[in-house]
C-alpha cells in the first residue's frame, strides 16, 4: 500500500513538473491560432445561440468569420454551412424557423436564408452593393435592410477623348463633399445609404427612402408592418451638423417618411415596444463639449411625450432590446473599464445582470463585444477575462449565474503561461480623483526581482480600458516587462464628468494622471525609476509624445500614430470637419495659439528620450505627415531616433495580423536596446 501511494506521488510529482514544462509564453505566431465569439443570436424559444466564429487567416493575413451553431446549454456545437466565405449579421426569423444571413459570393455580400428543419441554404438576393442592418418583419414575410446606392461624381471640365491605344494618365479625382475618405477605406465613392425590403423568400428589392441623406443603423418595425423606425440626419445642412439626426418613421407602402424629434443632439437606435405604444431611442442634447453620455429615452409611438429613463446612471447606453412584455428594455454600458448587461424598467429603476462582456478587440483590452436575448428572457453574450478573449455565455432567466458554453482557445492557451493581470487603483495629485489602472506580469513573475516598466497609453482619448484579454499586453509581459495600462481623466466609464475634463485640456492633468501611476508603481516596488518605457497608440501616442516632452524620466519611447501638430492635423486628417469647438474652441485658424498650446511638437525641443516613431503608410486619422514632423524634428536636434512605417496599414495597425505583429516586435526592439543589462 505503502509503495502504491509513493508510485502515486512520483506521477503527480512528474506531472506537475512536466506538464507545466510544456507551457509556454505567448508568442507572435500565437496569434493566428486565436478565435473569438462575435455577434451572438439566440433563437427566440432560447435553444440555439448562432454566433460569427472569428479566427485569423495567417495566408490572408486577415480576420475571417464564419457562423456556428450550438445549444445553449454547450451541447451540439457546428458550423452552420459548408460554406467557406466570410458570413456575418446571422438574424432569426421571429417564429425560429429560419435563419437570415449575410455571405460573401464572387460577385459581393448577398442575403441568404437557413432553414432550421432541413437545412437547406439559398441565396434571396442579387443586390449591387454589400447589405446592413438586416431585420425581420413581425410576421416574418419580409426583411428590411440598409444600402449605399452610388452617384456620379462632379464634372469640371470636358476632357478631350484620349487616342485609340494612347497611354494618358488617369481622370482626376473630383469631390465636393465635406467627408470623402475614411481611414480603413480611403475614398469614399459618391453616394447615399438608404432603406430597401425585400420578400422573405426573396425577390427584388423596393426602395423605401428617398433624398441625398444617409439612411443607416439599426431599423425596427411597427408590429402591424406598416412602417419601419430608423436614424437619420435630413436636415437640409446635415454635412455640417454632423452630429445632429433625428427618429424617422417611413410607411412601408407609401414610402412617407415624418419626423418624430427634432433637437439638437444625436438621436439613434429607435426601438419599438413589443405592444407598439412605445419608442425607446438612445441620444442627449448637444452641449458642444468632449464627452456626452448617451441616455436612454422613452418616447410614444406618435413620437410624444419624450423623456429619458437612464437619468440615474451616469454612463453611456447601448444595445437596447425590449423585453416581450414592453416594461423595459436590456441594454450595456460600461462601467470602470468593465462592460455590463443590464436592465431597466420604464420608470428608471437599472439592474445589473452580466459583468465581463466584450473580447472582440485581440489587440488592446478596449471595449467591445455584443448580447442578444430569447423571448423567455435568456441571455447570450460574448464574454472575456483578461485569460481569454470572446466566449460565448449564458445567463437564464432570473438565474444568478453566468454558465459559459464555449471554450474556442482551448487547445492553445492550455498549453500557454500568460501574465497576470492585477487592478489598481491610486490618487491624481492634481485633484485627488481616483484613478483605475493595471498592470500586467511577466509568467513566473518574481516579486524579488527587478523588472523593466513599460506604460501603455490607450487611444481616443475618449474611450477606456479593461480587464479584457489583450495580444499586445501579453506579448510585453511574455518579453520580460512588467506592462501599466491607466484610464486616465478623459476616460469613458467613469462618467461625464470625468470624460469631459479633457475639454480645452488635452493633452493636460491626463500627463499627470499617468505620471501619478508610475510614482505609485515605484512606490509599491513594482516599477524602478531607472527602468521606465512608456509607448502608446493614436491618442496614447499623443500622450507618450507628451510625456517625453515633460520630462526625461524613460529610458526610451515608442510614439506610434501621433498627433503632433493640431494645426496641421486637423485640416488633413479624415475626420477634420470634427474637432472645432468640441475639443478646443473655433477653428485652427481663428485659435492658433490654442490648438498649438496642446500640440506635442511645442515641447519637442525638450526632448532627450531616445524614440521610436511608428505609422500606417495608409493612415488617413492621423497622417503619416503627423509622425513625420516629430521623427524630422528629433533628426534636425541630432537626438537618438527612429522611423518605423508599416506598408499597407491604415490608423487601425492591428486590422492585419502581421502588422500587429510588426509593431509589438519593433516596439520591444527599440525598448531591449535601451534595457539594463542585468535585465536582459
Amino acid at each position: 500500500m505503502r509503495s502504491k501511494t509513493l508510485s502515486i506521488f512520483i506521477v503527480l510529482v512528474c506531472f506537475f513538473f512536466y506538464g507545466n514544462a510544456q507551457k509556454k509564453e505567448f508568442s507572435y505566431m500565437d496569434l493566428f491560432d486565436l478565435q473569438y465569439a462575435s455577434d451572438p443570436q439566440i433563437s427566440p424559444n432560447g435553444d440555439w445561440i448562432v454566433y460569427r466564429r472569428m479566427k485569423m487567416d495567417v495566408m490572408k493575413d486577415k480576420a475571417v468569420g464564419d457562423l456556428w451553431m450550438i445549444r445553449t446549454d454547450g451541447s451540439q456545437h457546428q458550423k452552420l454551412t459548408s460554406k467557406e466565405v466570410g458570413e456575418s449579421s446571422p438574424r432569426w426569423s421571429p417564429n425560429g424557423n429560419r435563419l437570415a444571413f449575410v455571405s460573401g459570393t464572387d460577385e459581393g455580400s448577398e442575403i441568404y436564408m437557413y432553414w432550421i428543419n432541413t437545412g437547406k441554404i439559398a441565396k434571396i438576393s442579387q443586390l449591387p452593393s454589400s447589405p446592413g442592418s438586416l431585420t425581420w418583419s413581425p410576421k416574418g414575410d419580409q426583411l428590411a435592410f440598409t444600402m449605399m446606392l452610388e452617384t456620379k461624381p462632379p464634372v469640371i471640365a470636358k476632357i478631350p477623348q484620349k487616342p485609340k491605344g494612347a497611354e494618358w494618365a488617369e481622370t482626376p479625382r473630383i469631390t465636393d463633399r465635406l467627408y470623402h475618405e475614411a481611414d480603413g477605406r480611403g475614398y469614399i465613392k459618391p453616394g447615399f445609404s438608404h432603406i430597401f425590403t425585400l420578400p422573405a423568400e426573396g425577390g427584388a428589392p423596393r426602395q423605401l427612402t428617398s433624398g441625398d441623406f444617409h439612411h443607416r443603423g439599426t431599423l425596427s418595425w411597427s408590429p402591424m408592418a406598416d412602417k419601419i423606425f430608423f436614424s437619420a440626419n435630413r436636415n437640409d445642412d446635415w454635412e455640417y451638423e454632423f452630429r445632429n439626426s433625428e427618429i424617422y418613421e417611413v410607411g412601408v407602402e407609401n414610402g412617407v417618411i415624418k419626423a418624430l424629434t427634432h433637437r439638437n443632439g444625436p438621436d439613434t437606435n429607435p426601438a419599438v415596444s413589443p405592444d407598439g405604444k412605445f419608442i425607446a431611442y438612445i441620444g442627449f442634447d448637444d452641449q458642444v463639449q468632449a464627452y456626452q453620455v448617451r441616455k436612454l429615452y422613452l418616447m410614444k409611438i406618435d413620437g410624444s411625450d419624450q423623456h429619458v429613463i437612464s437619468s440615474s446612471l451616469d454612463r453611456s447606453v447601448s444595445d437596447i432590446v425590449w423585453d416581450t412584455k414592453s416594461e423595459g428594455l436590456y441594454f450595456t454600458y460600461d462601467d470602470k473599464g468593465n462592460s455590463k448587461i443590464a436592465f431597466i424598467t420604464l420608470d428608471g429603476k437599472t439592474t445589473k445582470l452580466a459583468d465581463d462582456m466584450g473580447g472582440t478587440t485581440l489587440g488592446r483590452p478596449y471595449a467591445s463585444g455584443s448580447f442578444s436575448i430569447s423571448k423567455k428572457g435568456t441571455i447570450a453574450f460574448t464574454k472575456t477575462r483578461p485569460e481569454y478573449p470572446a466566449d460565448l455565455a449564458v445567463i437564464q432567466p432570473k438565474g444568478k449565474s453566468v454558465l459559459k458554453i464555449t471554450n474556442l482557445n482551448k487547445g492553445l492557451l492550455d498549453y500557454r503561461t500568460l501574465g497576470n493581470v492585477s487592478e489598481i487603483w491610486y490618487k491624481s495629485s492634481v485633484d485627488q480623483r481616483d484613478i483605475q489602472g493595471w498592470v500586467v506580469y511577466p509568467p513566473a513573475y518574481d516579486a524579488s526581482k527587478k523588472y523593466p516598466f513599460l506604460v501603455e497609453n490607450h487611444g481616443g482619448p475618449i474611450l477606456n480600458y479593461g480587464d479584457r484579454f489583450s495580444v499586445e499586453m501579453q506579448l510585453y509581459a511574455a518579453a520580460g516587462y512588467v506592462v501599466f495600462y491607466p484610464n486616465a481623466r478623459g476616460s469613458t466609464s467613469y462618467g461625464e464628468a470625468f470624460g469631459n475634463l479633457l475639454y480645452n485640456n488635452y493633452p493636460g492633468d491626463d500627463y499627470q494622471d499617468v505620471m501619478d501611476g508610475v510614482d505609485y508603481c515605484i512606490a509599491k516596488g513594482i516599477a524602478h525609476e531607472d527602468q521606465l518605457f512608456v509607448t502608446g497608440g493614436s491618442a496614447g501616442g499623443i500622450m507618450t509624445a507628451w510625456i517625453i516632452g515633460k520630462n526625461n524620466r524613460f529610458e526610451a519611447a515608442v510614439v506610434a500614430k501621433p498627433v503632433m501638430n493640431w494645426i496641421s492635423k486637423t485640416l488633413v486628417a479624415d475626420n477634420y470637419f470634427g474637432y472645432a469647438n468640441s475639443r478646443y474652441p473655433g477653428q485652427p485658424w481663428e485659435n492658433f495659439e490654442g490648438y498649438w498650446k496642446f500640440s506635442p511638437l511645442s515641447l519637442v525641443g525638450n526632448i532627450e528620450t531616445p524614440t521610436m516613431v511608428m505609422v500606417g503608410m495608409n493612415d488617413l486619422r492621423t497622417p503619416p505627415s503627423e509622425a513625420k514632423q516629430l521623427y524630422h524634428a528629433l533628426k534636425l536636434r541630432k537626438k537618438e531616433t527612429v522611423f518605423v512605417e508599416i506598408p499597407d496599414a491604415s490608423h487601425g495597425i492591428a486590422n492585419r495580423p502581421s502588422n500587429l505583429i510588426t509593431k509589438i516586435a519593433h516596439t520591444l526592439a527599440w525598448f531591449d536596446t535601451y534595457r539594463n543589462l542585468e535585465n536582459k
